[in-house]
C-alpha cells in the first residue's frame, strides 16, 4: 500500500481529542494501528509491529483471543446490561468468586469498577469509610509516593506523584507523599530488586511525626512503579512499609493495575513479594484489555467493618453505572480461563532470566544511563538531550515503530512490558530492534 492510498483510507483526525498525547504533533504525522493478533499489531501501511508493551500494560494473553470475543458476544446477546444498584446478575458473582480464588489470602471481597483510575478512587473512599465506621473519622490523610501513578481521578492525582498529572488541577487537601525509591547512584543496572533503599520506607515515620498517626487513613503505592519508568522496590522496602502501617493502624493499598495478572510471575505482586495489603486495585489484565474493567480487592476486615447498621441500609454509598457489566465479567472469566489453561500467571518465572539478559544486553548502547527489570518489565533510561528533555525518548518511540516494534516511553525512559505469551525468539527480536535504533540515536 503506497502513501497516497494510506492517506485516502485514513480517518478524519480532527474530532478526536487524544488522551496523554501531543495532539498537534501526532496529527501532523499520525501512527495508526489497524489490526492485532498474538504478539503483533498491524499498521495502516500493512507492516507487522511486535508489541513490546502489551498495548498499555494490559494485553497479557496476546491480541485477538477468540475465546474472549466469543464470550462477550454470547453475553451481549443473552443479557447485554443489568443494573448493579439493588439488582444483580450471575456473571458478576461468578467473576468475583473466581478473582477471590486467585487473590492473596483474605483479600476476597471484590468491588467492580471500569478502570484503574476508578478502582483507585474506590479504594481511597473505602479507606476513609472504614475508619469512619470504626469511630476514627479523623483519619482523613491519604499518603502516596513521589513518582507514583494512580490514574487520573481527583483522588488518584492527589496521591500520585507525577507533576505533569497534577500541575493544572486541584488536588485533595491532606494528601501527602513519601519520597520515591529511585537511586541510580547506588542501584544503576540492577537486575531485579535493588539492594539499597529499604530505609526509604521510614519516610512514613516522618509523616506520622508531623501529622500524627491518628490522622492518616491509608498509604497507597505501586509495588513496582510502572508509569514513572519501572522502579522495582528495594529489597525489604515493602515489608517495612507493611510493618509500619500495621503498627500505626494505617491501611496499606497496593495499586496492582500494572503488576496484577502475571506480570511478575505470580497472579499478583503481593504474592511475588510475600506482602499482603489491606486493599488492592486492579484493571488492565483483568480482561486482557478486551473490555473496560477494574476491580478492588478488599480484606475481610475492611469489608466487614462497613457491614454495620440496619440490614436495609446501603453500607457504602459508591458505585458506577457499569460496575460488574455483564460483558466485562464474561470477558474477565474467559481471560482467567486462558491464563489458567496456558499457565500465563506464572510463565514469567520461566522467562525472567532470558528477559533480564536480553534487556541488560543493551547497556553498551549510546546514551543509556540505567537499565532496570523485574518479572516481564524493564526500563532503559537515556540521558536527556541538553535543553530538550524527552526528545530522545520520543525519537526512540517513532524510530522503533518504523523498525517494527512498539515500545512505551515516559520522558527519556523506554518502558517494556510485552504480552506474557512472548517467546525467547521474540524477546531477542524486540531487543535487537531497540539496539538498531539506539545505536544511531543522536
Amino acid at each position: 500500500m503506497n502513501d497516497i492510498q494510506d492517506r485516502r483510507n485514513r480517518p478524519d483526525l480532527d474530532a478526536y481529542w487524544m488522551p496523554f498525547t501531543a495532539n498537534r504533533q501526532f496529527k501532523a504525522d499520525p501512527r495508526l494501528l489497524v489490526a492485532a493478533k498474538g504478539m503483533y499489531y498491524r499498521s495502516e501501511d500493512g507492516r507487522e509491529i511486535l508489541d513490546g508493551c502489551a498495548g498499555l500494560w494490559c494485553v497479557n494473553a496476546g491480541h485477538g483471543r477468540e475465546e474472549i470475543a466469543a464470550a462477550v458476544s454470547r453475553q451481549l446477546l443473552t443479557l447485554d446490561y443489568a443494573p448493579s444498584f439493588q439488582m444483580g446478575h450471575p456473571r458478576a458473582f461468578d467473576f468475583a468468586t473466581a478473582l477471590a480464588a486467585l487473590a492473596p489470602p483474605g483479600l476476597d471481597r471484590i468491588f467492580f469498577a471500569n478502570s484503574g483510575s476508578e478502582a483507585v478512587d474506590t479504594a481511597l473512599k473505602m479507606a476513609l469509610a472504614y475508619h469512619r465506621s470504626r469511630g476514627e473519622g479523623q483519619r482523613t490523610r491519604l499518603i502516596g509516593r513521589e513518582k507514583g501513578y494512580h490514574g487520573v481521578g481527583f483522588g488518584g492525582i492527589s496521591v500520585g506523584g507525577l507533576v505533569n498529572n497534577r500541575r493544572a488541577f486541584l488536588t485533595l487537601p491532606g494528601a501527602e507523599h513519601l519520597g520515591h525509591t529511585q537511586d541510580i547512584a547506588k542501584n544503576a543496572f540492577t537486575r531485579g530488586q535493588p539492594k539499597h533503599g529499604a530505609e526509604r520506607a521510614d519516610d512514613l515515620e516522618r509523616l506520622i511525626a508531623l501529622h500524627g498517626a491518628e490522622t492518616i487513613a491509608a498509604v497507597i503505592v505501586e509495588p513496582v512503579a510502572g508509569s514513572a519508568g519501572v522502579l522495582p522496590p528495594p529489597v525489604g522496602y515493602l515489608e517495612r512499609l507493611r510493618e509500619l502501617c500495621t503498627r500505626h493502624g494505617v491501611l496499606l493499598i497496593f495499586d496492582e493495575v500494572i503488576t496484577g495478572f502475571g506480570r511478575l510471575g505470580a497472579p499478583f505482586a503481593a504474592q511475588h513479594f510475600g506482602v499482603t495489603p489491606d486493599l488492592m486495585t486492579t484493571a488492565k489484565g483483568v480482561t486482557n484489555g478486551a473490555f473496560p474493567m477494574g476491580a478492588v480487592f478488599a480484606s475481610r476486615g475492611v469489608h466487614d467493618a462497613l457491614m454495620q447498621g440496619p440490614q436495609n441500609a446501603i453500607e457504602f454509598f459508591h458505585g458506577y453505572t457499569y460496575s460488574g457489566h455483564p460483558a466485562a465479567c464474561a470477558a474477565g472469566l474467559a481471560t482467567l480461563d486462558i491464563y489458567r489453561r496456558e499457565g500465563l500467571l506464572t510463565r514469567v518465572a520461566e522467562l525472567a532470566t532470558a528477559w533480564a539478559s536480553a534487556v541488560h544486553g543493551l547497556r553498551d548502547c549510546p546514551h543509556v544511563v540505567d537499565i532496570r527489570n523485574l518479572g516481564l518489565m524493564a526500563a532503559i533510561e537515556l540521558a536527556p538531550r541538553p535543553d530538550a528533555p524527552g526528545a530522545r525518548g520520543y525519537e526512540v518511540l517513532v524510530q522503533t515503530l518504523k523498525a517494527g516494534a512498539l515500545v512505551r516511553i515516559t520522558g527519556d525512559t523506554i518502558a517494556l512490558s510485552p504480552p506474557l505469551i512472548i517467546s525467547a525468539e521474540e524477546i531477542e527480536q524486540l531487543t535487537a530492534t531497540l539496539r538498531s535504533v539506539l545505536e544511531v540515536l543522536a
